[in-house]
């Protein structure tokens, strides 16, 4: 075989570049060959180092061996390193200097949902002291990590989960271009684009069936360029009400907190992310909404609001939902309830799982993330759910008026 005389040009003189740089590099040292001596002048004395071959020696005693170090450094094959990433060059931001209102927005929200996390976690274990809230928290291999927090077989709760999510990515050409019919600002004209989102999401399933099922999710998504740049950026969230039963004053309060939350931003939110609410979270093969509804929003960007304003509407929509929660499960969690009433509970938390499992967005999107933590992406389940064969509700009874909401949405403030 004949070799290729342009590559061997090219290996001839990166090895002589090589060498001239290892020859500077031990020159600046005072590394000598071996039978000779330095001519670096050095605050010690110098020696002189004879052995046969091809070996080195420091030009000057050395005796806590930091030359030798750089010796070896210089003398092996180089290494290449990545550059830090968007994840690493945020933590270094956050360790030196905090989060402020001039950091980009994306450790702003981060730095929020942490915040109201702890918030909402400690209200609600003052609900139940006895039964502690497990935390965990994880990291992922590409960037971020999260806390998930969760409460189970507690007195108040069956089940609690309180999490945060912080995700580093790339988006393939495929998901950019899905994402463009949304947000124009999406560059067209890459083939892969680094992206950042964070979520805080929280489902919480009470013990006794008079006191309603709550999720609460609220989120931020932006796309940036290898520099860390935002080029495109949405909020997304939300939060419902399910009960088992209906108590109207429960439904009423729960929508007017987050009413007066959109209220204070534009009085158009509230009705037009209700109805949202209420066709998002429809169980299309049982003819059923999941619960009594709340808001429901996604992809608000720029041509929205801008992004300061979208972020504290945000943030005063999670402020709202303890006062507009809290009581109404004080108010219904030490209230008796017999068989019946917990067989009911159960059938309605099968419905439950059917939406989250076979049509909720967020559900799919979290399992076909690459390195996904699944245990915080199904905390959202019951820990305990029925499904009974042809099952009615007795005509006129409790069970029959809560149906009838789920299929015919009522306004309630």
């Amino acid at each position: 075989m004949v070799a290729n005389p342009s590559l061997r040009r090219v290996k001839i003189e990166a090895s002589a570049k090589a060498k001239a740089l290892r020859a500077q590099a031990r020159a600046a040292f005072g590394i000598i060959e071996a039978g000779t001596i330095s001519r670096r002048r050095t605050t010690t004395s110098p020696t002189i180092t004879r052995r046969k071959g091809p070996q080195w020696s420091l030009g000057t005693q050395d005796p806590s061996g930091d030359r030798a170090m750089v010796y070896s450094m210089l003398t092996s094959p180089l290494q290449v390193t990545e550059a830090p990433s968007i994840a690493d060059r945020d933590t270094i931001a956050k360790r030196e200097s905090g989060v402020t209102g001039n950091s980009p927005m994306r450790l702003r929200m981060e730095a929020l949902i942490k915040e109201k996390q702890n918030e909402i976690v400690a209200a609600l274990q003052e609900l139940d002291p006895s039964n502690k809230f497990r935390v965990d928290t994880w990291t992922r291999p590409a960037g971020g990590g999260g806390i998930s927090c969760v409460q189970q077989d507690g007195h108040v709760f069956e089940k609690a989960g309180v999490n945060t999510s912080i995700v580093y990515g790339t988006l393939p050409r495929p998901a950019i271009e899905k994402m463009r019919v949304n947000h124009k600002a999406i560059d067209p004209d890459v083939d892969s684009l680094e992206f950042f989102a964070a979520g805080l999401s929280l489902v919480l399933h009470p013990q006794n069936p008079n006191a309603p099922t709550v999720h609460l999710n609220y989120r931020y998504f932006e796309t940036m360029d290898k520099d860390g740049n935002c080029n495109a950026w949405w909020f997304g969230g939300g939060t419902d009400l399910t009960p088992s039963y209906l108590y109207d004053e429960d439904v009423i309060q729960f929508h007017k907190s987050i009413k007066d939350a959109c209220d204070k931003h534009d009085r158009s939110y509230y009705p037009r992310f209700k109805s949202w609410c209420d066709k998002y979270f429809y169980i299309p093969h049982r003819g059923e909404a999941r619960g009594v509804g709340g808001i429901f929003f996604d992809d608000l960007d720029q041509e929205e609001k801008d992004q300061e304003q979208l972020f504290s509407f945000v943030k005063d929509c999670l402020s709202s939902f303890l006062p507009g929660y809290l009581p109404i499960v004080e108010r219904r969690k030490d209230m008796p309830f017999g068989e019946r009433e917990k067989q009911w509970q159960q059938l309605r938390r099968g419905r439950y799982v059917e939406f989250n499992l076979v049509h909720d967005r967020g559900t799919s999107f979290g399992l076909n993330t690459p390195s996904a933590r699944v245990e915080s992406i199904l905390m959202s389940l019951p820990l305990t759910a029925r499904w009974m064969y042809m099952h009615e509700a007795e005509k006129g009874s409790r069970e029959e008026r809560m149906l009838g909401v789920l299929r015919q949405p009522a306004e309630w403030v």
